[in-house]
């Protein structure tokens, strides 16, 4: 059985930004585009889908009305060649959310929450990308044998386009940039 009898065509052809405007939101969702090639993402085990989700909301709330937070939206985060990721948080100005696509100068902060088999894409190559793209702050959150998530921060250096690292969290999180924000990990 070859890949073309499993997959659609398009999903192993590369991928431009006309095109991909032109796709539904079904056909949208789930994948990444990365150098214009569609990556599948597997379903998100519960755990991972629901840290997503709470830190999502505690920084929706810490926000403040000029900033949005929300899962699974695309960030567009260059045109050609293509490339589209779908952060597992986003937190983006509010005042930009019926703008399509999403671009890296509407989004503040992207996390991304590492589970079996994505370690390498989000501890270094999703870092790398959003940081060339400009994206000011980047968070990993690590899932551990304890239960408790362990959270990393990041700032953009402007002049080398790479992150800095930040604190790194165990349990109680209290940060006062990008904005005040504190949660606690443990609740997750």
């Amino acid at each position: 059985m070859t890949a073309a009898m499993v997959a659609p065509a398009w999903m192993h052809e590369q991928v431009t930004a006309e095109q991909y405007a032109t796709w539904t939101e079904e056909q949208c969702a789930g994948i990444e585009i990365v150098d214009g090639m569609v990556l599948v993402r597997p379903s998100a085990a519960k755990r991972h889908t629901r840290l997503a989700r709470l830190l999502a909301n505690a920084l929706d709330a810490a926000a403040g009305p000029e900033w949005n937070a929300d899962t699974d939206l695309d960030v567009r985060l260059q045109d050609v060649p293509l490339n589209n990721r779908r952060p597992d948080v986003t937190v983006y100005r509010a005042e930009s959310i019926d703008v399509a696509p999403t671009r890296p100068e509407h989004v503040l902060l992207v996390a991304e929450v590492v589970s079996p088999g994505s370690e390498t894409t989000d501890r270094i190559v999703k870092a790398d990308q959003y940081a060339r793209a400009g994206i000011q702050f980047y968070w990993r959150v690590e899932q551990v044998a304890t239960g408790v998530p362990l959270l990393y921060t990041y700032v953009l250096d402007p002049a080398t386009r790479r992150y800095r690292e930040g604190e790194v969290f165990t349990d109680a999180v209290k940060l006062t940039v990008p904005f005040l924000f504190e949660v606690d990990l443990s609740q997750f």
